[in-house]
């Protein structure tokens, strides 16, 4: 009789135990935000959000405002729409809204990368002294020299003016993910005197199968975060995983010529720090999807919207060309290759607008923060609401922000100059008459502020500057749509097409 008690309620604990894992026994409490766990125990919204986050999110905020609480794949997440709430949330101390929870959840899940104490202040540190200042000097040199070796290695004086065809979002993605590839993570030592051009045929050559190999996993990305990969997608995702953690390995990379500091410095820091080589192969494949994987894609949405709007297209060149003759320099045939400097790149008030556009249009991520104990937060309106320890707090600024009709006008446009002042200064933006802190959060903000941002920045506006400087560029087919973005890939940055679109393009000389 006794055994029958203790079973039964061993079972009836394992019961309620499941209850509650599952959200049965979930209540709203006072001033809490408005709760809506789903049909689906534990699921919640989980299918639904998959599918399309953002039409999920603007559904939510219809219903119930700009704060809501969902359930989804067993965690409670508290949406906030509100952008005045944005400054709060980012600057609140890692003792009650830690990023650094749900990042290093899907940091291993993607790149099998299991993140120390230290990998963060290692990150931050390196991206310091190397991506910003004069390490951002340097760096943006190396990428010149790259694209260089990518984009106007075979322009020749003799060469007859003729179309070539390409796909614009292969294009762009290929050309700007290889060209900060061969910066960051280093080149070809020449084998022997004499043997500079077979280095750089090297380079081209083993760069552009990277991309491939990169593109593959790249497409598999989304739905590995949501580890809702099929079986037969799994298996390739970890051959390919795999398979850059050994072209990347750190053995590899020692023996590369022009390695950058940012990876020289961060891999020696780590080893100080006790990390075992094979781990540090894997942090070398997070650094290049973290520096490379939303480059090329925001450069194709960038030249996308140039071509389909002339008079756009000819005030960002017309710049273009004025800094370079500024310069003392002029693309022509006969002439040496132009050198653009990271001066040169600060010069272009219209083009640094028309990225910002560019980022306000197609940039999506969804900004998280693990709450470890009960926080409060006031809302525009004055409202008190208490986000619960154990639940996560997120901000998706492409619908409150970015896409926002009241502070953004016609946000569905494309407005080259939207950011920018007649005079060149940067644009204020306001909403119900108060200024606003954020008004475009492509990098995230806070301590979660992509430390690459200035890079990545440089990096895109120089493919930009030289394509429009060096090349005439038009649609094959002008009357084509502007494709419809993915969105498989809400949440993970920047879109990207859910087809491609065909250009071409010539010398100018």
């Amino acid at each position: 009789m006794v055994l029958w008690v203790i079973l039964l309620c061993t079972l009836v604990s394992s019961l309620l135990s499941g209850l509650y894992v599952l959200g049965v026994f979930r209540r709203r409490r006072p001033n809490e935000p408005p709760l809506d766990k789903g049909t689906i125990p534990w699921l919640g919204y989980l299918l639904e959000f998959r599918k399309d986050s953002s039409e999920f999110l603007k559904r939510m905020q219809r219903k119930y405002g700009d704060v809501f609480t969902a359930l989804i794949g067993g965690y409670y997440f508290t949406f906030v729409m509100d952008p005045f709430c944005f400054g709060t949330i980012v600057k609140e101390s890692r003792s009650k809204l830690d990023f650094r929870t749900s990042a290093t959840q899907l940091v291993m899940q993607v790149f099998g990368y299991k993140p120390t104490e230290d990998t963060h202040s290692v990150v931050h540190a390196s991206s310091m002294k190397h991506l910003m200042g004069d390490g951002l000097t340097v760096l943006t040199q190396a990428t010149m020299e790259s694209f260089r070796k990518l984009l106007l290695f075979n322009l020749s004086s003799g060469e007859k003016q003729v179309w070539q065809e390409e796909n614009l979002f292969h294009y762009c993605y290929n050309i700007v993910f290889r060209a900060g590839y061969l910066a960051l993570y280093g080149t070809e030592p020449p084998r022997g005197a004499g043997n500079k051009e077979k280095a750089e045929e090297q380079d081209r050559l083993h760069s552009n199968q990277l991309f491939q190999e990169f593109r593959k996993y790249d497409r598999l990305f989304p739905h590995l975060a949501f580890a809702m990969l099929p079986l037969k997608d799994k298996r390739e995702a970890e051959q390919l995983k795999r398979h850059f953690w050994n072209v990347l390995s750190v053995k590899k990379a020692w023996q590369k010529d022009n390695i950058s500091g940012w990876i020289s410095d961060q891999d020696q820091l780590l080893a100080e720090n006790g990390v075992p080589e094979y781990m540090r192969d894997r942090f070398m494949f997070m650094l290049l999807w973290a520096s490379q994987g939303n480059t090329g894609p925001t450069a194709f949405w960038l030249l996308l919207y140039l071509l389909k709007h002339p008079e756009a297209l000819k005030a960002v060149r017309d710049e273009v060309d004025k800094v370079l003759r500024e310069s003392g320099q002029e693309v022509k045939a006969g002439s040496p290759p132009v050198t653009i400097t990271r001066d040169m790149l600060n010069q272009t008030p219209l083009l640094d607008s028309a990225l910002e556009e560019t980022l306000r249009l197609v940039a999506a991520p969804m900004l998280v923060r693990a709450v470890l104990e009960d926080t409060s937060l006031r809302t525009s309106s004055g409202a008190e609401l208490t986000l619960r320890k154990g639940d996560r707090v997120a901000l998706f600024p492409h619908i409150s922000l970015q896409m926002n009709p009241e502070i953004h006008e016609e946000p569905h446009k494309f407005k080259y100059n939207r950011f920018v002042n007649p005079d060149g200064t940067k644009k204020d933006f306001y909403r119900d008459g108060k200024k606003l802190k954020f008004v475009n959060m492509p990098w995230g903000a806070g301590v979660s502020t992509c430390p690459g941002r200035f890079f990545a920045t440089a990096e895109m506006k120089l493919f930009v500057f030289l394509m429009l400087s060096h090349f005439d560029l038009e649609l094959v087919d002008e009357e084509e749509e502007i494709p419809a973005i993915d969105i498989s890939r809400w949440g993970f940055g920047t879109m990207q097409p859910v087809h491609d679109i065909r250009f071409r393009y010539r010398p100018r000389f």
